[in-house]
């Protein structure tokens, strides 16, 4: 593993798990998840990144997204995402490899009218890394967007 990569290592694998979406402007919705982080190049420091969701109920396809997470010595983060929707991130943060807790914060909205700033934070506790997706649109402030609990499979 890439030196730069061994603060976020623990992500290496897949995690699945259920989540939870609200926002002023939306009806609430569950939704099923599986994250992959894969580090195939130890000479490079890069984690590739995929996301899909699924309904609980129908199981039919709800949102995908995929990119490249980009850690440095120092602590610092960067994430290029591409989402299903046509929407892509520039994310910047922060991680710190003690507490096992990301931070980050969009640099970059491309091809959205409506969003313009997403946070998210992602913590390991006991197995399980959680998340918080908040976004801000044209219409409303920043607030939470999405939720998550999941489990390495």
């Amino acid at each position: 593993m890439h030196g730069a990569v061994e603060g976020i290592g623990y992500l290496v694998g897949t995690w699945r798990g259920e989540g939870r979406g609200l926002y002023p402007t939306i009806d609430s919705f569950a939704y099923m998840e599986e994250l992959t982080f894969s580090h195939p190049d130890p000479r490079k420091p890069v984690l590739i990144y995929s996301q899909r969701t699924w309904s609980p109920i129908t199981s039919l396809p709800m949102h995908s997204e995929s990119g490249f997470w980009r850690p440095k010595l120092d602590g610092s983060l960067e994430v290029v995402l591409a989402q299903s929707t046509g929407l892509v991130e520039v994310q910047k943060g922060t991680f710190d490899a003690d507490q096992k807790v990301i931070c980050l914060k969009s640099d970059l909205v491309g091809n959205a009218s409506k969003v313009k700033e997403i946070t998210r934070v992602f913590k390991l506790v006991d197995g399980e890394l959680s998340y918080v997706v908040e976004m801000a649109t044209a219409l409303t402030s920043l607030q939470p967007h999405l939720k998550a609990v999941l489990r390495k499979v």
